[in-house]
């Protein structure tokens, strides 16, 4: 009892550390933006190359593991929704919105996973779960309505509040159709081949923005944003999410994402560069609520569970 005790904390502190990392990431990676010479493209691509280079490293002080041909087409696949496509659509979205709006957005995730696993694992939409979906939708869309009115103009706001939504529907993908490979392999595994599948999809098309840049004018605070981008929310977040997935029950592990846009407001109102208003304070407890509520809700496996009860007892 006690190690299993034990394993539950680390699970309660990498989550609490993973999400706290990517709350602070949208203000820090709004700043990097913010450098003309910084293009979404760019700051996406060295992200990709940094946190290449640590994962291969990291992996070097634990064991091979062979990956079979059949598994290593799926992983580029896995790649390009959960890492390449994935996160270039939140870092442009993130240039063309606030950090609030885009961590608020990104909040959907599980809702929109829920609606692919019922197309594609066949997982069954319950009342609950619609009801959730719904109040979740509404607080999307009012945070969308209301981006319109920022001071970053209303075609760019809206624009950059629906590519966030673009990618986590293609996390929610990775997540879905991929979520047997997170169970066959290593973390380093896993993610060194997926993050190098990514920098090499993502060098041709951003070698010119990359050579643009004049490395040795770049502000120290720019240095320290790509920094922070690379090594704590990709690097470290990446490798502590695993290890929640491993002690904690899936509902507890979603539910820690909500920590993300109370991060991230309080980080960027702290510095100016946001504003807490009450459409935000509406949108942000909707987003819970429909959360909370699809999370709560009973999964495939449960109802199947009591559907065979019922029957063990009828014959009984």
């Amino acid at each position: 009892m006690m190690v299993k005790n034990t394993k539950a904390h680390w699970g309660h502190l990498a989550m609490i550390i993973a999400n706290v990392i990517f709350g602070i990431n949208a203000p820090i990676a709004k700043q990097a933006l913010n450098d003309p010479q910084i293009t979404a493209l760019a700051l996406t691509t060295m992200r990709m190359i940094g946190a290449t280079s640590l994962f291969w490293i990291g992996s070097l002080f634990f064991p091979k593991e062979e990956v079979s041909h059949k598994d290593m087409l799926r992983l580029f696949f896995a790649s390009f929704f959960g890492v390449a496509f994935n996160q270039f659509t939140f870092i442009l979205g993130l240039s063309l919105t606030s950090p609030i709006d885009a961590s608020i957005v990104c909040t959907t995730t599980p809702i929109v996973t829920m609606i692919v696993a019922a197309i594609y694992l066949k997982e069954p939409i319950t009342g609950k779960k619609a009801g959730g979906v719904f109040i979740g939708a509404v607080g999307a869309l009012l945070l969308i309505l209301g981006s319109q009115q920022q001071n970053l103009g209303e075609k760019g706001n809206m624009i950059g509040n629906l590519i966030c939504m673009v990618s986590s529907l293609s996390y929610a993908t990775y997540l879905v159709v991929f979520k047997d490979l997170t169970h066959k392999y290593s973390v380093f595994t896993l993610l060194k081949w997926m993050f190098l599948y990514a920098t090499v999809c993502y060098i041709p098309f951003s070698y010119h923005d990359l050579s643009q840049i004049s490395w040795q004018t770049l502000p120290a605070g720019t240095i320290f944003s790509i920094g922070y981008v690379i090594a704590f929310a990709t690097f470290l977040a990446y490798i502590c999410i695993p290890i929640g997935q491993r002690s904690l029950r899936p509902t507890l592990v979603s539910m820690y994402g909500y920590l993300q846009p109370v991060v991230a407001t309080t980080v960027a109102v702290a510095f100016g560069m946001d504003k807490f208003g009450l459409n935000k304070a509406l949108s942000i407890a909707l987003v819970f609520i429909g959360v909370y509520i699809v999370n709560k809700s009973k999964s495939k496996a449960q109802l199947d569970a009591e559907t065979n009860s019922i029957d063990k007892n009828d014959l009984s």
